[in-house]
């Protein structure tokens, strides 16, 4: 029981010198102090008690080495501490005002890495998504022989593909309410644009497949419910598309499917 109390009471001695330390830094006019403390808690990864030091100091650290530290530690904190949009703003700060820094590169690229982090769902807005992705490819202009560079070219990747799923959301929107409005047609026409214009516009999506088979539907019910003037080449159509699709994914998981719209297709044009 005593032994309890010895290390309770230690342990109690220890948090209380703590605290008492980050009190008499908060309360320091001594600029140099509180930089080597704001950094010594940075380095053991306490980013909540470096934070607030590094706030209030950088602004009499401008211009200097211990500036630059200063801003670098500080926006890094934010990231560390998972505010990614403030970690940016200051990544960017960062490299605009020191350009031939030591550290610009890695401002730069964690400019881009914490947009990246907190890009949204692809059903809501995505000017961050592209905001991140102006960024990371600013990055690697600057920076093009970077050890970051594969890691901000995957970044690049995942982004493009948020984007090609809100695209291949509105494609397959269009395509489920042709099947109600199939007398107007414009819906699966709506739905193979929008599909082709995300293939064009990023050919080396992961979505690609399910982009390739959405168009084939969307040709294969078009064509279903054409007049009869437009049947027969709506089929062609949809016969053609089949091969694109089977050429390109042989062992697809929707070539039953596939094939299913390539025999009933090619029925009607061999008539």
């Amino acid at each position: 029981m005593k032994n309890v109390f010895y290390i309770s009471f230690f342990v109690l001695l220890f948090f209380t010198s703590c605290y008492s330390r980050y009190n008499k830094v908060q309360k320091s006019t001594d600029v140099e102090y509180r930089y080597e403390v704001a950094k010594e808690y940075y380095l053991e990864g306490d980013y909540s008690k470096a934070t607030p030091i590094l706030e209030s100091t950088i602004a009499f650290l401008k211009g200097s080495d211990k500036g630059e530290e200063s801003l670098i530690m500080l926006a890094m904190c934010y990231y560390e501490s998972g505010d990614y949009s403030t970690a940016a703003q200051y990544f960017k700060t960062f490299y605009t005002n020191y350009q031939r820094s030591e550290y610009t590169e890695l401002a730069r690229f964690y400019s881009g890495k914490s947009l990246f982090k907190g890009i949204l769902e692809p059903e809501l807005d995505q000017t961050d998504t592209f905001t991140a992705i102006q960024e990371l490819q600013l990055f690697m202009e600057y920076f093009p022989t970077s050890s970051y560079k594969d890691e901000a070219q995957q970044m690049l990747f995942d982004m493009h593909d948020v984007i090609v799923k809100k695209d291949y959301l509105s494609a397959k929107l269009y395509y489920e309410l042709g099947s109600y409005m199939a007398y107007k047609g414009n819906n699966y026409l709506a739905c193979i644009i929008t599909a082709q214009n995300a293939l064009n516009d990023y050919p080396y999506t992961s979505l690609r497949e399910e982009l390739l088979i959405l168009i084939l539907r969307a040709k294969y019910k078009m064509a279903f419910h054409s007049i009869e003037d437009k049947k027969i080449d709506r089929y062609r159509e949809t016969v053609d598309e089949y091969y694109s699709f089977k050429n390109e994914f042989p062992t697809s998981k929707y070539l039953k499917e596939a094939n299913e719209y390539y025999k009933e297709s090619l029925e009607v044009v061999n008539e």
